[in-house]
């Protein structure tokens, strides 16, 4: 190869797309400006402003979504989606799913987050993304009274002649299968139906999220205790984002910072939601 090839050669093809200096080829202002409208179509940032709409996806926990009267969406989640999206200028829409396929109807683009009280566990990590916890939450039990009466530790029902019901797909529910693995163990699609068996006698005792123990001891305080005020196991609720949306993390990072720095909102929500039952009134029985 003699010079006239070497100038015609790399150096006229490093000029088509930038310019070659001692450290490199730096890009040209086009070839810079064709790189950024690549990485912003890929954005979910930037496509959640074209659209003008945030899809998110959850399922229905009391309190955190469930229906009201009207068969609207309600709830701790609800309240927080809305925010989110009102401050991001877009329309909120609600995707309701089934927990159990939560997860794969996020990664197949049905909606563009979760924000459904989902717990930070390393398994869900290995595939999805989390944002900063917004939200500390843990596991508790609650028991029937006929059925569990003087039981004050977990261990006391880790006995195979003991039935404890839990939602499918849960952290409780895996927990119970950890903690508490000589119990017998029942899983249900939805919270209603396994409360009922606690409350009916057919379970001794049910296992769930934060404040479902509290809230379900306050409905049915002639049937249902608590052998212990605590969670037996804590847990941090994160919205949830495909691995691929960094952007859309640093956002909804960020938001949660500004909520719990320089507002309450956060704080003022999970309170009405979780420390009392003032909105039960509003729900559909």
């Amino acid at each position: 190869m003699n010079r006239r090839d070497i100038l015609n050669g790399p150096v006229l093809g490093a000029a088509a797309g930038g310019t070659l200096l001692a450290g490199g080829i730096v890009p040209s202002a086009r070839a810079q400006g064709d790189v950024r409208a690549t990485l912003a179509g890929g954005s979910l940032i930037e496509e959640i402003k074209r659209r003008g709409t945030l899809r998110v996806g959850l399922s229905t926990f009391v309190p955190w979504a469930m229906r009201n009267r009207a068969g609207e969406l309600v709830g701790f989640e609800v309240d927080v989606a809305t925010r989110l999206a009102a401050d991001m200028s877009a329309r909120l829409e609600l995707v309701p799913t089934a927990w159990d396929g939560i997860i794969p109807a996020l990664l197949a683009g049905r909606f563009d987050a979760i924000i459904g009280g989902m717990s930070v566990t390393i398994p869900r990590n290995l595939t999805v993304n989390f944002s900063d916890p917004y939200h500390n939450t843990g596991i508790g039990i609650f028991a029937n009274k006929r059925l569990a009466d003087g039981w004050t530790t977990l261990d006391r029902f880790n006995r195979p002649d003991v039935t404890i019901v839990a939602r499918r797909g849960t952290p409780a529910a895996n927990s119970a299968a950890q903690r508490i693995p000589r119990a017998t163990l029942r899983q249900f699609d939805e919270e209603a139906p396994a409360l009922q068996e606690v409350v009916n006698g057919r379970a001794h005792a049910m296992v769930g999220s934060i404040p479902l123990p509290a809230h379900s001891v306050k409905r049915y305080p002639d049937v249902l205790f608590r052998p212990f005020d605590e969670p037996y196991q804590r847990a941090i609720s994160a919205f949830a984002v495909r691995k691929s949306d960094v952007d859309a993390l640093n956002l909804f990072n960020n938001w949660i910072r500004l909520r719990t720095i320089t507002d309450t909102f956060l704080a003022d929500r999970a309170a009405f939601w979780f420390d009392g039952l003032d909105w039960e009134d509003q729900i559909q029985r």
